[in-house]
C-alpha cells in the first residue's frame, strides 16, 4: 500500500513523538546507552509493528522505511546537546507532551492505515487506539512503571479513541484528509492534555466488593 505524503508526515512525527517520550523516560531511569536506545526503538515501534501484524502487512512499517531507524537513532545520539534544555524549560511536562502527541499521531496514523485496507469502521477504530496505546504501554513495563493507560484513571485510550472517532465521522461526511486527520489529531492530543491539566478521572468499573 503506497503512503500519502501526509501519512508520512504523520507516522514520522508519531514515531518521533513516542520515541522522544521514550528518551526521556529512560534517561530518567537513569539507563545506560543501550537502555535508553531500546526504550526509545519501543516506544516509537511497539504500536506500529502490532498493528502491522494484525493487519498481515509486510515488511513492517519500520523494516520497510529505514529512515525511521536512522531518525530514532540520530535522536538517541544527540539527546545530550538539548535534552537538558528542554527538561529545564519544560519540567514534567515534557514527558506529558511527547506522549500526547505520539498518542494523537500514532492513532491516526493506525486508523487511516485500516482503513486503506479495506477494514470496517469498528475494526479501523482499534487499530488506531493499538498503534497508539501499545509503545507507551511497552514503554512503562520495559521502565518498570505501570502503564498511563492502567494508572490513574485518567483518560488515555478513551483519547485515542475520541480521536479515531473523529477522523472516522468526518471522513464519512466527505471532509478532505487532511482536515479530518489534523481534527483528529487535535482531538486525540488535545483530549489527553486537557485530562493531565485538569486532573480529569474517569469513574472506577463496578465494584463487585459488599
Amino acid at each position: 500500500m503506497k503512503l500519502s505524503a501526509l501519512l508520512i508526515a504523520i507516522e514520522v512525527g508519531g514515531t518521533l513523538a513516542f520515541a522522544m517520550s521514550g528518551l526521556v523516560e529512560a534517561t530518567r531511569k537513569r539507563m545506560d546507552i543501550v537502555g535508553v536506545f531500546s526504550v526509545a526503538f519501543v516506544s516509537a515501534f511497539g504500536g506500529g509493528t502490532v498493528r502491522d501484524v494484525l493487519l498481515d502487512r509486510r515488511p513492517l512499517f519500520w523494516i520497510q522505511n529505514e529512515a525511521y531507524l536512522w531518525l530514532v537513532l540520530a535522536l538517541v545520539v544527540s539527546a545530550p546537546l538539548w535534552l537538558r534544555t528542554l527538561r529545564h524549560k519544560l519540567g514534567g511536562w515534557l514527558m506529558e507532551l511527547a506522549d500526547a502527541f505520539g498518542l494523537g499521531l500514532f492513532a491516526i496514523s493506525g486508523t487511516t492505515i485500516a482503513m486503506a485496507a479495506g477494514m470496517p469502521p469498528l475494526v479501523a477504530i482499534l487499530m488506531g487506539a493499538i498503534t497508539a496505546v501499545v509503545g507507551g504501554v511497552s514503554r512503562d513495563v520495559l521502565c518498570n512503571e505501570i502503564p498511563k493507560v492502567y494508572r490513574g484513571h485518567q483518560p488515555y485510550t478513551l483519547c485515542a479513541l475520541a480521536g479515531c472517532s473523529v477522523l472516522l465521522v468526518m471522513h464519512a461526511l466527505g471532509v478532505g484528509e487532511e482536515l479530518s486527520s489534523l481534527a483528529g489529531i487535535a482531538t486525540a492530543t488535545g483530549s489527553r492534555l486537557l485530562s493531565v491539566a485538569l486532573d480529569l478521572r474517569l469513574p472506577s468499573w463496578l465494584s463487585t466488593s459488599n
